[in-house]
């Protein structure tokens, strides 16, 4: 039965490049390969629970960042990160049909991330509100850095 004991000074973990620092020896078994310590910081752990959204919050959180997720409407959210821009603009910004864009914006519509105003019979999209945009700047921030 393999097992990793012992492991007292502080260094990466063998044959892991870049690891987290451990202290604290550990021991793996390969019948349920679970450690016998459950809990090695449980203040630490209790004011991560505290600290827990609650799960229904949790779940719309989840579901936000899935539909943000499409690379087809994460393009029509950067567009209208600069502004209101209406379907037939916003169709030829980011190369899609103005049917594909309509459903695409339907979909972000339900969510709550985009609203529209009508000017006669030319529908007008922005991002809901400083959430939505807030969210988008960082996501594209991270991913350019």
């Amino acid at each position: 039965m393999p097992t990793l004991q012992g492991r007292q000074k502080q260094g990466a973990a063998p044959g892991v490049r870049g690891a987290a620092r451990y202290t604290r020896a550990v021991r793996i078994t390969s019948q349920d390969d679970t450690c016998e310590v459950t809990c090695v910081h449980p203040e630490a752990v209790e004011r991560a629970r505290a600290a827990l959204p609650e799960p229904d919050c949790v779940g719309r959180a989840s579901e936000l960042l899935k539909v943000v997720a499409d690379p087809s409407r994460l393009k029509l959210l950067s567009a209208l990160h600069l502004g209101e821009l209406c379907v037939c603009d916003l169709a030829a910004v980011v190369g899609l049909s103005e049917s594909a864009v309509s459903h695409q914006l339907r979909v972000l519509r339900a969510h709550r991330v985009v609203t529209f105003r009508k000017e006669g019979r030319i529908a007008y999209y922005r991002l809901l509100d400083h959430h939505v945009t807030a969210l988008i700047e960082s996501a594209l921030d991270h991913a350019s850095e």
